[in-house]
């Protein structure tokens, strides 16, 4: 039986994510925005919480620690930044393996938003869990790194299966969307995509996860290959394009 997502939204616009093996009963928690509700979701799935695996340091993903831990008993599994804020069980890099069960997710470098951020990615599942490096038509603000760096970390990301299911962080959709038809006017499929955001947040739904082959389209951060792209925001290599767009965004 292949694993079971619960997301649930909390805090202002954080999604929380426990992710369940039914096989081994294992629950693991993506981030952990706000411990009581994390908490509270799984006892209303009936789900004992075994893992938490951090994406990054600030508190809106790292601050519930501690007392899920306390409650739990649980293993927190992190990149090393969060020691800034937590305590660490295990310490992963790019190219670390953890497990959910029999489950496995690859741990990949996404650092750009912070420096050690990470995601996980389930190959056999074909999910990811991205933090705040990727979102649906957006990236995360660089507030530690640097373009070329950030850029790496969007392109290992691009080099995921097509099909693979991108989860993010928050629900920036909307307002990502506005600055997108800026960034890249007359992009048929953006514009497609900008309308079914609209509806789908007049109906109060939610527009995460979302696949990658559509950010692959549509998501300028992600475009800063393109040579439409480059044209329109200059730059001799995509991550001076990147920097551009980037830029832009923090101004928008």
């Amino acid at each position: 039986m292949s694993i079971i997502v619960h997301q649930f939204p909390c805090l202002s616009d954080n999604y929380g994510y426990l992710v369940h093996d039914p096989a081994s009963g294992e629950t693991a928690c993506i981030d952990t925005p706000d411990a009581d509700e994390y908490l509270r979701q799984a006892k209303m799935q009936g789900w004992r919480i075994t893992q938490i695996w951090n994406t990054h340091w600030h508190p809106d993903h790292a601050g519930g620690n501690a007392a899920i831990k306390a409650a739990t008993g649980c293993t927190i599994v992190a990149p090393a930044e969060v020691e800034r804020i937590s305590t660490i069980d295990r310490v992963v890099s790019h190219g670390d393996t953890v497990s959910l069960g029999d489950v496995a997710a690859q741990v990949i470098d996404v650092s750009g938003h912070t420096n050690g951020h990470i995601a996980y990615f389930l190959a056999s599942e074909g999910k990811a869990f991205v933090g705040d490096s990727l979102f649906a038509l957006g990236c995360g603000r660089m507030f530690e790194g640097e373009p070329a760096q950030f850029w790496d970390s969007l392109s290992r990301l691009k080099a995921l299966p097509a099909d693979t299911t991108i989860y993010c962080a928050h629900e920036y959709t909307a307002s990502n969307a506005k600055f997108a038809l800026h960034a890249d006017p007359g992009n048929d499929a953006l514009m497609d995509y900008a309308r079914e955001i609209d509806a789908r947040r007049a109906a109060g739904e939610w527009t995460v996860p979302f696949p990658l082959s559509r950010e692959l389209e549509t998501n300028p951060f992600l475009r800063a290959d393109d040579p439409e792209m480059q044209a329109r925001w200059g730059g001799d290599a995509p991550f001076e394009t990147f920097a551009a767009i980037r830029a832009a965004k923090d101004n928008f």
